[in-house]
């Protein structure tokens, strides 16, 4: 009889929750989510699996599944002759790697950080970069160098430099920089299918993040075009550009409920870095009646200028954030376009959120000074929509 009760009572406490369920399965049919990741992954799975001249290279990416488990799965499902373990020796698989390019090949070169592309730097400027002009064409470099690029959490000044404006610079190279995981998957896919070199410029605090996705963004053909920026938020008042965890910044700064998505290298979970919040600064604006158009560069090279100039040219103002340096950065060249070609329809001073001048404290409260936080953009937005007093009244 016991039994029998116990029976009854689960049968109607499912009958409650069923309902339940099925609005869930619903939902999550419906709004598809997956993390940079995971992004990145499928689409170095679905591009070697499309092309067999795909391969990929570099320390740990095959035993140990990756340092940041990106390439996790390949090494089982191509084997070692598609997914090489390198040594330690950033000159030796790069330069390995543009020869496989001169010959036909296809590689994914990975950097466990763009710092030690600094040992490979001449393979990829003077051989990858250049090697299609000096060949009159005759020779194509079909290969992207990829990996984590910039500031993580507490990893020192030699393991936190932006690399965007230095490969920017040189002609014969594109650089990508994703910030979702539309942009990752999409960009990613372009990149390898291009016959071009490509600098594929990653976030280490962005990879457990995670982001919602289409239906069309999952299917095997989608590709992004190279060149192209996004307008991740329409506005009237002032333009803001970013890119990779900057567009964060500026349009939805790391909530507290997605900071469980935050791994480490092993894919454990790790705990709020210093700086995330809860805030958003396009939100933050609007509390104070200014509408900022929030633009995802994606592509540092080549620069959608037409872009970012028809933007300005709608809001009358412009605020560029970076995490680099900011002498020579990617702010100060965009800031320049906008002066050349549309420096009449500015209404205020263009204005630059970039890094400190300074190499990368280790101290974490030092660290958060370092890199641009969301209240350094909201001030610039209120200083250019004169909300507030501009800093060259108050030097």
């Amino acid at each position: 009889m016991l039994a029998i009760a116990r029976q009854r009572m689960l049968g109607q406490s499912f009958k409650k929750i069923l309902p339940a369920v099925s609005v869930l399965r619903s939902y999550s049919s419906a709004a598809k989510q997956i993390t940079v990741r995971e992004a990145l992954n499928s689409a170095l799975d679905e591009e070697m699996s499309a092309d067999p001249k795909v391969f990929l290279m570099g320390e740990e990416v095959g035993e140990y599944q990756g340092a940041y488990k990106i390439t996790k799965g390949l090494l089982e499902k191509y084997g070692p002759e598609r997914v090489l373990d390198t040594p330690i020796t950033e000159a030796g698989f790069t330069g390995i790697g543009v020869g496989a390019a001169y010959c036909g090949l296809k590689p994914v070169v990975e950097f466990m950080t763009f710092n030690f592309s600094m040992q490979a730097i001449d393979h990829i400027i003077n051989s990858a970069a250049k090697s299609n002009y000096m060949s009159a064409g005759q020779i194509s470099v079909p290969i992207v160098f990829r990996g984590p690029n910039g500031a993580a959490a507490g990893v020192g000044a030699q393991h936190s430099q932006c690399y965007a404006a230095w490969y920017a610079s040189c002609p014969g190279l594109k650089v990508l920089s994703p910030y979702n995981s539309e942009d990752a998957r999409g960009l990613l896919k372009a990149a390898i299918r291009d016959p071009d070199p490509v600098v594929f410029l990653e976030n280490e605090l962005l990879y457990g993040e995670s982001f919602p996705v289409s239906d069309e963004v999952l299917d095997s053909s989608f590709c992004l075009p190279i060149g192209k920026a996004k307008i991740e938020r329409e506005g009237k008042d002032v333009t803001i550009t970013a890119f990779s965890k900057m567009v964060g910044y500026a349009l939805k700064c790391l909530s507290t409920s997605m900071s469980n998505a935050k791994q480490n290298l092993s894919g454990e979970k790790l705990e709020d870095e210093p700086g995330d919040s809860g805030s958003h600064a396009a939100e933050m604006l609007e509390k104070d009646g200014i509408y900022a158009e929030v633009i995802n560069l994606r592509s540092i090279r080549p620069l959608d200028r037409s872009t970012i100039n028809a933007s300005v040219r709608k809001t009358n103002r412009l605020i560029t954030v970076e995490e680099g340096f900011p002498q020579h950065g990617l702010g100060a060249e965009i800031c320049a376009s906008v002066v050349e070609e549309s420096f009449s329809y500015l209404d205020a001073p263009v204005e630059r959120i970039a890094g400190a001048d300074v190499p990368m404290p280790y101290a974490a409260n030092l660290e958060r000074m370092a890199v641009p936080q969301v209240e350094d953009i909201v001030r610039a937005a209120k200083r250019a929509c004169y909300r507030s007093v501009p800093l060259a009244a108050t030097a």
